[in-house]
């Protein structure tokens, strides 16, 4: 059944009469293919301008089978990623880049396993062109029950999962670590102490090896100089008291990220500890409203979740139409941020 024109709603036919072009042009033109000229290109935007033209979604739907929305799916329960500055920011970033793209963003939480058999149903029917997936824990069912999805999936990082996730972008977290440890040691720091994030979390362990590889080339021993947090303030500064406790000489901090190292920040102040003339402290992921705002300013390993999701929608936008894309981990370069914490 084709879907019929709104009276008096200008049509794809009068935006090509009106630029003086075939009706498959003026679509080619509207939907940004590049086999379209530039004179007609700009002849048939200044007609739909002109006549207030806009598409009929749910015509094209019917002839392109897309919807134009895009799936954000998040294996973390819904109260933990509001509080986490990294997810803000990367729903911030998904949203203005398909924004960008003319698409429209779909964001689901999965917040236990009983979750993970609705949102792959609704993912396979018909609702999406695609997903953008962050699971990240050991254990986590969603990346296996992906696998016999319909639709293209790129995943946010190193998964667990016992299939081989095809598409994936990530950050070079060991590296991130290693620059952290680096740059404390060159400041005159030995007794460099980590803050690791949870075991079952691809990042947390990656920053943990780079540690331990960082430290182990330097000449430097980190026997009971680990204590593992979950990502968290509160967790940061616990795991913070209980590392002063059993290695009181410890003069620096990396910790896996950002706001578990404001807790430890928090615990240093509170037993009396100068940072940085007493302990340095750096964390992991120079978050752009967390890291400047702490006391002192957090020195932190730089990464920018904006361009983790330019790279996963790039992949996803090919996959959506057709193009046959190598199955790769791209992995993105880190920095490190220096503020007045080291």
């Amino acid at each position: 059944m084709s879907a019929r024109p709104e009276p008096n709603r200008p049509t794809l036919e009068d935006v090509a009469a009106y630029a003086g072009v075939s009706r498959s042009t003026a679509s080619r033109a509207l939907n940004n293919d590049s086999y379209v000229s530039a004179p007609a290109r700009d002849a048939v935007l200044t007609a739909a301008a002109r006549l207030g033209y806009t598409a009929n979604l749910a015509a094209r739907s019917l002839v392109t089978r897309r919807t134009g929305a895009m799936a954000l799916v998040l294996s973390e329960p819904e109260a933990k990623v509001l509080d986490d500055p990294y997810f803000g920011a990367v729903i911030r970033a998904a949203y203005a880049e398909l924004s960008a793209h003319g698409g429209q963003l779909l964001v689901m939480f999965v917040d236990n396993h009983a979750d993970v058999p609705g949102v792959v149903r609704f993912l396979d029917g018909g609702h999406v062109d695609g997903a953008l997936v962050f699971a990240p824990h050991r254990g986590d069912l969603l990346p296996g029950a992906l696998g016999a999805l319909r639709i293209p999936v790129v995943f946010g990082g190193r998964t667990h999962s016992g299939r081989r996730a095809r598409h994936v972008v990530d950050f070079d977290n060991a590296a991130g670590a290693r620059l952290a440890v680096d740059h404390l040691i060159d400041q005159g720091r030995r007794r460099i102490a980590t803050v690791s994030g949870p075991a079952e979390h691809p990042a947390a362990a990656e920053r943990l090896a780079g540690w331990r590889a960082a430290m182990r080339d330097r000449g430097l021993r980190g026997r009971n100089l680990i204590e593992s947090g979950d990502f968290t303030i509160a967790g940061g500064e616990e795991a913070m008291r209980r590392l002063l406790y059993r290695a009181p000489d410890l003069d620096a901090v990396f910790a896996a990220s950002d706001p578990m190292a404001a807790g430890a920040l928090r615990a240093l102040a509170a037993l009396g500890r100068r940072v940085p003339a007493d302990v340095a402290v750096i964390g992991f992921d120079d978050h752009p409203t967390l890291a400047p705002a702490t006391t002192p300013p957090l020195t932190s390993v730089h990464q920018d979740p904006r361009e983790q999701i330019r790279a996963m929608v790039a992949i996803l936008l090919r996959l959506i139409t057709g193009e046959q894309v190598p199955g790769e981990r791209v992995v993105l370069p880190v920095s490190l941020t220096v503020r007045a914490s080291t």
